[in-house]
């Protein structure tokens, strides 16, 4: 069996070794540049030796498939008319192709470099955020927790029958806290029974006298949401509010339509209860929001004279 070429005959044997061979160079030089010469010198800035260094490799290179042009110039380096292909213009073509396979070494080097590099960054960033969020989430236990404890100081001392009542209340809302909300969403309805225990337990702190209006409106079916979200705003409430008033109760609304809800709240504010340290709990599930439903949500807070009001608009 033969293969034509031009005018002359080719084994198909001769012709494989050929490609063979000049196959074998320019792969050679493909890898020499992509493993050694742009890790060793062009990601190390080392710009002057890696530029000299491919000169030298073009040239090399070059010099060598002239030589296997030699050794198989029976069969390539003649033309029909007996003419030899000339050294120079053997070496531009040579060079020419040397410069490609290393122009291709090299641009397929950056691609996965540069892949590699946003994979890098992205897993960083990654890592970041769930650090971040691991210790905003750290903060409301303590936040929550002190609050709390300041207030069942405070039955303590007025040594009220509902203390005992108040403290199982607390420990019902930890339980939750501690190992119901680990995951990074939970069910809407724990989350809002969660809510009322917190209600639940400022009433008992009030003796009974704290005027609350919550109302959930809506079917609460199968929605998750990022646990411990919307207790910050209720604690706000609680602790700058006055919560005394049944002219002016407390008023709290979830309205829920689908994956949307609605969040309300609205409180007669009073300037004899400040918060000094400068209020984490607010800052800490703003931060959530932004890491957590970034383009899902819209939080308005007016913070007037005497009215406190918040809306959150969440996409679940």
């Amino acid at each position: 069996m033969v293969v034509s070429h031009s005018n002359s005959k080719l084994s198909l044997a001769s012709l494989s070794a050929i490609i063979v061979a000049f196959g074998c160079v320019n792969i050679g030089l493909f890898y020499l540049n992509f493993l050694y010469l742009i890790p060793r010198f062009l990601n190390k800035k080392k710009y002057r030796f890696y530029t000299l260094t491919l000169i030298g490799c073009i040239v090399v290179f070059a010099l060598g498939k002239y030589g296997l042009t030699i050794l198989f110039q029976s069969l390539i380096s003649k033309y029909d008319d007996g003419h030899k292909t000339s050294f120079f213009s053997y070496f531009i073509g040579s060079a020419l192709t040397s410069v490609f396979f290393l122009f291709l070494s090299t641009a397929l080097k950056f691609s996965i470099d540069w892949f590699l590099n946003e994979r890098v960054q992205r897993d960083l960033e990654n890592q970041r955020l769930t650090a971040e969020l691991a210790f905003l989430k750290s903060q409301i236990n303590p936040h929550f927790l002190f609050n709390s404890l300041n207030s069942i100081y405070s039955l303590a001392y007025q040594k009220s029958d509902t203390t005992p009542e108040a403290i199982l209340k607390l420990s019902e809302i930890m339980r939750y806290m501690l190992y119901e909300s680990n995951d990074n969403k939970v069910d809407l309805a724990k989350e809002l029974q969660y809510l009322q225990n917190y209600i639940d337990l400022q009433k008992i702190r009030f003796g009974n006298k704290a005027f609350v209006d919550f109302k959930i409106m809506g079917d609460v079916g199968d929605q998750k949401i990022v646990p411990l979200l919307l207790i910050a705003f209720i604690e706000n409430a609680f602790k700058h509010g006055v919560a005394n008033d049944p002219s002016m109760p407390i008023r709290l609304l979830i309205n829920l339509d689908g994956t949307h809800l609605h969040f309300y709240m609205e409180n007669k504010k009073h300037t004899h209860n400040r918060d000094t340290e400068g209020g984490i709990g607010l800052n800490n599930v703003k931060r959530r929001l932004d890491l957590l439903y970034a383009g899902k949500y819209k939080l308005d807070i007016q913070d007037k004279p005497d009215i406190y009001t918040c809306e959150l608009s969440l996409v679940l």
